[in-house]
């Protein structure tokens, strides 16, 4: 037998490998670990997902919530998965900013997970209690450049997108914004709405009915455009924050080791459950802007964040509560 037709034979049985793995996952129920406590919008989102994700795979999926120290309690849970594909995990945008911005973690972001999906994204909003002085960018920036008076923001948690929001701003804009941190952004903005603190950052879908009741108003957008529910509402980089972006987004994630046809099988079944009218109805609801990426890119995607945020971390020495 020739080197050529052996390679061909066995190529054939990878193939064949390959293509009974996908035929046979899943046989049993999946569980969605979700990195955040129920009500925000990483619960949000998989609660949209996983009973369309349960239709296209034939099987339950499972949502669990292990919720605390920005998202870190729920990825630790999944780094010690099995690499099996019936534990995967939906987490946002501090699975890769815990890495450059955090002191010890119990696990390696890059090498204990293997990327599914990027599956939404949804801008940041700085929003005020409607008596807080300032209704612009450029006023907000004025109070708060000087270190008095002390001008808090509440955020969903420490550590948390929101935290980092403020103070990528504070590093960008030369501002004094001190975070208090809630245990979910619902809280946060809780006292904004009594006044207790003025300003909050928060995603979207957390403020939109307040908003429209005029309980609270946006001051800005941290998306690179306007969002289009809040079409009046102008972006940070607009109000003068050059450089300024700042998203919650939510992607899946599997145990690192998990077999490539998993990886595949998963992603194909989600990309047709993020074109459901019921998933996209959800989603817009809040400001989301559907992704649905490939492996591939949410890998290089990141990886690409990573770097940002080591690299603000260090210029800007932003530190986060351990």
């Amino acid at each position: 037998m020739s080197h050529k037709t052996l390679k061909t034979i066995l190529g054939a049985l990878g193939f064949c490998a390959v293509t009974a793995v996908q035929a046979a996952y899943p046989e049993r129920p999946i569980t969605l670990v979700v990195t955040y406590p129920p009500g925000g919008t990483a619960d949000r989102v998989a609660r949209l997902v996983a009973p369309e994700l349960a239709k296209e795979l034939g099987q339950n999926v499972v949502v669990d919530n292990r919720g605390g120290a920005g998202g870190m309690i729920g990825a630790a849970f999944v780094a010690k998965a099995p690499s099996d594909g019936y534990t995967i995990m939906l987490d946002a945008a501090n699975h890769v900013q815990n890495p450059a911005l955090r002191g010890s973690m119990q696990f390696d972001t890059l090498k204990d997970f293997s990327s599914v999906m990027l599956l939404q994204r949804v801008p940041n909003v700085l929003v005020a209690n409607p008596g807080f002085a300032p209704k612009t960018v450029a006023e907000v920036i004025a109070l708060t450049k000087p270190k008095t008076p002390v001008v808090h923001y509440g955020t969903s948690g420490a550590g948390s997108a929101q935290h980092l929001a403020g103070a990528l701003f504070n590093a960008l804009a030369g501002t004094h914004l001190e975070a208090v941190n809630y245990k979910g952004g619902a809280l946060a903005i809780t006292d904004v709405l009594s006044g207790q603190i003025p300003l909050a950052f928060a995603t979207v879908g957390t403020i939109l009915p307040h908003v429209k009741s005029g309980k609270l108003r946006v001051i800005a957008s941290g998306g690179e455009k306007r969002s289009a529910v809040l079409p009046d509402v102008p972006t940070m980089i607009e109000g003068g924050v050059a450089g300024y972006s700042s998203y919650e987004w939510n992607a899946i994630f599997a145990p690192a080791g998990t077999p490539a046809a998993v990886i595949t099988r998963l992603n194909q079944a989600l990309a047709k459950v993020m074109k459901q009218p019921s998933v996209m109805t959800g989603i817009a609801a809040f400001s989301g802007e559907i992704i649905a990426s490939s492996p591939q890119e949410l890998e290089s995607f990141r990886r690409a964040e990573i770097s940002k945020w080591q690299r603000v971390a260090k210029e800007y020495s932003i530190k986060l509560d351990q």
